[in-house]
């Protein structure tokens, strides 16, 4: 009781000493008519409250609205843009990334002009390989996109903050190594800086007390600059604002806007589906149904349509499911009127009605479905195909879209004959006359009647018609040109109509893809293991030796976590300390620092970057690799066969042209084009 009551007495005086501290005279306001009354001092304290609500809830961007204009980037950076456009213009077939690195280690006021007569003078030094694709030079203007043009100094610092933020376990020299890498873009260097932060030791700690795991970077929902707030009443997505008004649109457009696009699609799905439902209990009540004819279910008038014969009645259920079998299925001969581009009558009483279901009830029905426009451009694409074949006209096709024209080489009213050649009859007849002088005339003599009894053969006649006529053809198209430009406004693209490839000039068929597959190669493989300097923005890779490495400009680095170690001086002291043999890489089991002699085990990363573009190209091309293009792949000569001439069975490469037998439309090719006018 005693003491309770000292200790109760302490407290009050305690307090009181700390109200009286708090009042003292040099802090307490002076009394004034335009001092506020205590009455007022609710208010005031409400509207406190009410700005820190403003201000948390000004924290996160619901809205488009809500983001700040982006501002106009300093001078540098719109010239150093300016240039970059001017050099890929130039220079189309060479990525932006080349460009980006000259013009951050230049200074000179001309860099432009300097820039350009180096990649011409000397491209190989610059470029090591990092070209574009021919598909995608064929596809896309020559331009620079957001992505890949110069960053303004508050995007870089609000982007490096953001990171700072949120891999705190990451120093900050290998944080801007990473962005460097992806030039300063946050969304493109996330993925290796979650990765390189799960194997940190502070990482490994949390992860053992707290069970956390890496949110990768595909996990938009789950992302940390992602939160849920109240908007009119409703959760909505929200962003984390940055600061930056130009990170903030890019963030709000990669991670909201789709998921607010989801949104918007489930909540329209499932308000039409409840409108169903309170449409189809109303019919239901008042008895105002219709039974289909195909599937005996009730539908209200709305979702019904009849066949324009005898009137039977079809849910649009039915005609869904009946268009879907008919262009992906095999409903299309039963169900499809080719020349109306109608539906046939799917009613099971009657097999033996004519009626159709119109196109106008077909979009309908098709339309309240999901992916019903897709479905309704592939049949009326498969319906433009049916027209084109049952024309029997000669064709030429877009190999990039469904686009088709006729020939212009289709000239029935004025088929020119064949003629021979006269000016290779002198020839002929010389080289006849000198065959059968010749020792060769017994070998002649017999490739005659070998000739002749295969001509006996009608299979064999009829077959080298079809191979001289398909020569004569490819003759003339090789007379009037390869390159054939779509038609098609949403395509346009030019392409070869022998090889059936993108058309480059100068075109040579079959060589794109090759090209396009080594291009690719080389560019996976040295996007899997390059590092980028953060200082000049250089590309480098380490080939041999320890893993502190030295930029030209001077910057230090370790080569395994991307750490600044030049600046601290920290050099050495970075890596492990304990005694190893020189080119030991294995793990430590005393420490957790880098190793010197680490190595990223560079042929099975480069093995893994070459097999997947490898697999991407054969998905595109829908086909293999023969052993000539697995040659080109290795040392850029193909082989014949896959046979080196170094062993001495490349002899054929010097008799035959070619290096091999010519087939049978060689032949046929090379008479036509020798002898035929």
């Amino acid at each position: 009781m005693f003491l309770s009551s000292l200790l109760g007495t302490s407290s009050r005086r305690r307090r009181s000493s700390k109200i009286a501290r708090s009042k003292s005279p040099s802090q307490m306001p002076e009394p004034s008519s335009s001092s506020p009354s205590p009455s007022r001092s609710p208010s005031h304290s409400s509207s406190h409250s009410q700005v820190g609500q403003t201000a948390s809830r000004s924290e996160y961007i619901v809205d488009e609205s809500q983001l700040e204009p982006v501002t106009q980037p300093p001078a540098d950076v719109v010239d150093l843009n300016n240039d970059l456009v001017n050099l890929s213009a130039i220079f189309p077939d060479i990525q932006v990334e080349v460009f980006r690195e000259m013009l951050s280690n230049f200074s000179d006021e001309s860099k432009l002009f300097v820039i350009t007569d180096m990649l011409l003078k000397n491209p190989a030094t610059y470029v090591k390989g990092r070209r574009r694709i021919t598909d995608q030079i064929q596809e896309q203007e020559p331009s620079v996109s957001k992505a890949e043009a110069f960053r303004t100094p508050a995007y870089k610092t609000a982007v490096r903050a953001l990171a700072l933020r949120e891999f705190k376990g990451l120093s900050r020299s290998s944080i801007d190594a990473v962005l460097s890498e992806s030039n300063h873009s946050y969304l493109d260097a996330r993925p290796t800086l979650v990765d390189l932060s799960s194997k940190s030791w502070k990482f490994a700690i949390s992860s053992i007390i707290f069970r956390r795991k890496p949110v990768t970077s595909s996990e938009t929902e789950a992302h940390p600059l992602v939160a849920w707030r109240v908007d009119g009443g409703a959760l909505a997505p929200a962003v984390k604002a940055t600061g930056n008004g130009e990170l903030d649109r890019e963030l709000f457009e990669e991670l909201i806007l789709p998921l607010k696009s989801r949104e918007k699609d489930t909540r329209q799905k499932s308000d039409r589906a409840f409108a169903l439902s309170l449409q189809t209990a109303e019919a239901e009540a008042c008895e105002a149904t219709y039974e289909c004819a195909c599937c005996y279910s009730d539908s209200v008038f709305e979702e019904i349509t009849s066949c324009n014969a005898e009137g039977h009645m079809v849910c649009f259920r039915c005609v869904q499911q009946s268009i879907t079998e008919a262009v992906f299925g095999q409903g299309w001969q039963r169900s499809i009127h080719k020349d109306t581009g109608t539906l046939r009558c799917p009613a099971v009483s009657s097999t033996d009605c004519q009626g159709c279901i119109s196109a106008e009830q077909i979009q309908r029905a098709m339309h309240e479905t999901e992916n019903g426009a897709e479905i309704l451009e592939k049949l009326d694409q498969r319906l433009a195909e049916h027209g084109l074949l049952s024309s029997g006209l000669p064709l030429v096709r877009c190999p990039f879209c469904s686009y088709a024209e006729v020939d212009d080489l289709y000239m029935p009213d004025d088929v020119r004959p064949l003629r021979l050649r006269l000016s290779m009859v002198p020839n002929v007849v010389l080289f006849l006359v000198a065959v059968l002088l010749s020792p060769a005339a017994l070998l002649l003599a017999i490739l005659s009647l070998v000739w002749l009894a295969l001509s006996l053969n009608g299979s064999f006649r009829q077959f080298v018609s079809e191979q001289f006529t398909a020569a004569v053809g490819r003759y003339q198209r090789r007379r009037r040109g390869l390159k054939f430009v779509c038609q098609n406004s949403a395509c346009g693209r030019a392409s070869c109509m022998s090889c059936s490839k993108a058309w480059v000039d100068v075109h040579v068929c079959h060589e794109s893809a090759l090209i396009a597959l080594r291009n690719q190669v080389e560019q996976a493989m040295s996007m899997a293991i390059k590092r980028v300097c953060p200082r000049c923005n250089t590309c480098f890779v380490k080939m041999e030796g320890c893993n502190k490495l030295t930029c030209p400009c001077g910057y230090k680095m370790c080569y395994v976590c991307r750490k600044d170690i030049g600046t601290s001086n920290e050099g050495y002291q970075h890596f492990c300390q304990h005694f190893r043999p020189e080119g030991d890489g294995r793990d430590c089991m005393e420490c957790d620092k880098c190793n010197l002699w680490e190595t990223e085990n560079t042929d099975a990363i480069l093995r893994k970057a070459k097999a997947d573009a490898e697999r991407r190209w054969r998905e595109t091309e829908s086909r293999e690799l023969s052993n000539a293009e697995k040659a080109y792949l290795e040392n850029g000569v193909g082989n014949i066969g896959g046979v080196g001439r170094e062993n001495g069975e490349g002899l054929l490469s010097y008799v035959l042209p070619g290096g091999k037998i010519p087939t049978v439309e060689e032949i046929c090719d090379f008479i036509v084009e020798t002898f035929i006018v």
